[in-house]
């Protein structure tokens, strides 16, 4: 998958009409440290959060 910071990427994966709100709240500290790590890894959030989501599925395989 290409990662970019605007998010294109992203789109490109789904149409924006596909696109569906995901609601939940965290930590403010969370949240900060989340966009960081986003932002100095030159990728969206919505990509970090797509990834990490991959990640946990595969390791929860095993």
């Amino acid at each position: 998958m290409i990662e970019t910071q605007t998010g294109t990427a992203s789109q490109t994966e789904a149409n924006a009409d596909d696109l569906q709100t995901l609601n939940f709240k965290v930590p403010r500290s969370f949240k900060k440290a989340f966009k960081i790590y986003a932002v100095e890894h030159g990728i969206s959030m919505v990509d970090l959060l797509r990834e990490g989501f991959e990640l946990s599925k595969k390791q929860r395989k095993s």
